[in-house]
């Protein structure tokens, strides 16, 4: 911290968030990074993280300032890394070219960077400043923040129910209950996971896609199937379609998990608990994958495992106006609770119209 800031700095960094936003769908496992180069007032240069092994947001903002990149300002959403991974350090760049001042939302969680940069722009007599808009710019970057600070990826459930608590008639139909702006929205969900998780009953009564289907320019997820006994058939949808199907199971029969390696997919043995995959050591196995935001669409019993293990970090509630009736499926299984001070106490932190629905997001932390 150098300096006092100024109205400016907020609306350049303002800037530098959306920049970075535009990364939401394609970084993954790298943050989603935005940078902007400002000399006399004006910018010179912006740029942003596109892609996990090209450029930095600072590289492709220098790249556009050319010259005008000496003695200028720089923001940045996320402290420059330091060190060397795919690409060289934007530490370095950033001395090189000669700017005078370095303004970050927040430090680096990486334990590789950590201040690191920083302190060696300080070194080298760039003035910086750090923590401008720094909640703007963690909301961009949750799941990479919770994996470098926990070694767990950042977990949000994604329901949609009717007005009475509903998700399926008794029969199990349920396309559709929310509208057709409410199911574009959850492709946005869905293609800034880095992973979606789903369990064998969703796959055998729905036998769905799991795929992001959106204009933009999208990496899809990786698709995670929890099946305890290899229930799954090879002729699931999902293993005809591109991109990854991971099958988490605890069964050892070799045959099964055979025929669906043959179908495309891969199979892993986790550890279980009452004969189910341990919910914890599924997060752990996509930590090492470097699965920074995970969404679980599935049904009423694996989304409640989720919640009554506290391992949601937040849930996404899509409301219909319509009711179902007393025999359709419930919202969540959640055995066990009798008394109101067995409750799980939640928050809603927004809520708005989409479409002819209501979405709501649930923090659960």
């Amino acid at each position: 911290m150098t300096e006092p800031l100024s109205i400016a700095d907020r609306r350049f960094m303002s800037r530098a968030v959306q920049l970075a936003e535009r990364g939401l769908f394609t970084t993954d496992p790298n943050p989603r990074v935005g940078c902007v180069l400002v000399k006399n007032g004006a910018v010179v240069g912006e740029g942003w993280h596109q892609r996990a092994g090209e450029a930095h947001a600072e590289i492709n903002a220098l790249q556009i300032a050319s010259d005008q990149a000496k003695g200028a300002t720089v923001y940045i959403t996320l402290e420059p890394c330091c060190h060397h991974g795919r690409t060289p350090p934007c530490s370095d760049a950033l001395i090189a070219a000669g700017v005078s001042r370095v303004v970050v939302a927040m430090e680096d969680p990486n334990p590789q960077v950590a201040g690191q940069g920083l302190a060696q722009l300080q070194k080298a007599g760039i003035q910086t400043h750090y923590g401008v808009l720094q909640t703007q710019s963690e909301r961009v970057n949750p799941g990479f923040i919770k994996r470098m600070r926990t070694g767990r990826p950042f977990v949000r459930g994604k329901m949609a129910m009717s007005l009475d608590g509903r998700t399926a008639m008794a029969s199990g139909e349920s396309q559709w209950i929310t509208g057709e702006a409410a199911r574009r929205d959850v492709h946005r969900l869905r293609a800034r996971s880095a992973a979606i998780i789903t369990g064998i009953g969703t796959v055998l009564t729905d036998d769905p896609s799991l795929t992001a289907r959106l204009d933009d320019d999208v990496e899809q997820p990786l698709r995670v199937v929890l099946d305890s006994h290899l229930q799954m058939p090879p002729t699931a949808k999902m293993l005809s379609l591109s991109g990854r199907t991971l099958v988490l199971t605890v069964s050892t029969d070799t045959q099964k998990a055979a025929a669906l390696r043959n179908a495309g997919a891969k199979v892993e043995v986790v550890a279980s608990i009452n004969g189910r995959p341990d919910l914890s050591a599924v997060l752990d196995c996509l930590t090492c994958l470097e699965i920074n935001e995970v969404l679980v669409e599935a049904g009423a019993t694996l989304s409640g495992a989720f919640l009554q293990a506290g391992l949601f970090d937040e849930l996404v509630v899509y409301m219909a106006p319509l009711l179902m009736g007393s025999e359709a499926r419930g919202l969540l299984d959640l055995p066990g609770v009798e008394k109101m001070s067995q409750t799980t106490k939640l928050k809603i932190v927004d809520m708005r119209a989409v479409g002819s629905d209501w979405k709501m997001i649930v923090t659960c932390r």
